[in-house]
């Protein structure tokens, strides 16, 4: 595959991208790639939100099989099939991208020929800035609360360092069945370096009919439910609000110093 082509007689694998909800968030590239495919990899709430399609086969997964989904995407695609692979939002954020890579390392020589292109899509904490204002607009991380592939500590360290470089800091995945009361630990390490007022956005399902935005503050976010739907967004010194009928505005300047 080269640039933008869809090659269609020969094996290739894209990693792409459906965004967060909403099919006019899906890219056209990432929609030139499903049409083309011929197999569909991914954890089965995203392959579902695709239409069935004739010719095209469908191969849904749990979420906890990351690599053994991208071998064998790997696999189809030497055997000469079109094979997208599909994470929610970005796949190269938390997502696919990231273990299709690690799979090649890891695999076959000949993976590494293989015809492979990732192509981008909106992820979560784009999608939540947008929907309030602009609170990425200086620098900012982005954190998973998912302790599944790393130590708790070290979240809790690059936590501590992203609170200290006051950056506006997104949370991916705050809370599952096995970790409810990450979240509220994440809130207090932070609450010790943050001011109590800092704002907080906790984004459900955003773009999706049960979508839910909660505008907050560090001392008070503790209190607000939230699941792995959610992406929380947590200003830093700057962030500010903007009043005005309903919800404020929020944003962070872009220029050090300019909100104070």
């Amino acid at each position: 595959m080269t640039g933008d082509m869809i090659a269609e007689n020969a094996g290739w694998l894209v990693v792409v991208g459906l965004g967060p909800g909403p099919d006019r968030w899906i890219t056209p590239a990432v929609s030139a790639v499903l049409d083309a495919a011929t197999d569909i990899i991914g954890y089965g709430p995203y392959t579902a939100r695709l239409p069935v399609q004739p010719g095209r086969t469908v191969h849904a997964s749990d979420n906890r099989v990351e690599i053994e989904r991208a071998r064998h995407a790997l696999e189809l695609a030497g055997a000469g099939r079109r094979v997208a692979v599909v994470s929610g939002g970005d796949p190269g954020v938390f997502a696919m991208a990231a273990a299709v890579f690690e799979a090649i390392e890891h695999g076959p020589a000949a993976w590494r020929a293989l015809d492979i292109r990732v192509e981008p899509g909106v992820t979560a904490m784009l999608a939540a800035a947008a929907r309030v204002g602009a609170p990425l607009g200086h620098d900012f991380a982005a954190i998973s609360l998912s302790d599944n592939l790393k130590p708790w500590d070290i979240i809790l360290k690059r936590l501590r360092l992203a609170a200290e470089a006051d950056l506006v800091i997104a949370l991916y995945n705050p809370v599952s069945r096995a970790r409810p009361d990450k979240l509220r630990e994440a809130f207090a390490v932070l609450g010790a370096i943050r001011a109590g007022d800092t704002p907080v956005i906790m984004a459900r399902a955003v773009g999706r009919p049960d979508e839910r935005i909660a505008l907050t503050t560090l001392g008070e976010a503790a209190e607000v439910e939230a699941d792995m739907a959610t992406v929380v967004i947590i200003g830093s010194s700057e962030t500010r609000l903007i009043a005005r009928e309903g919800v404020p505005f929020v944003y962070t300047p872009r220029s050090y110093g300019a909100g104070r």
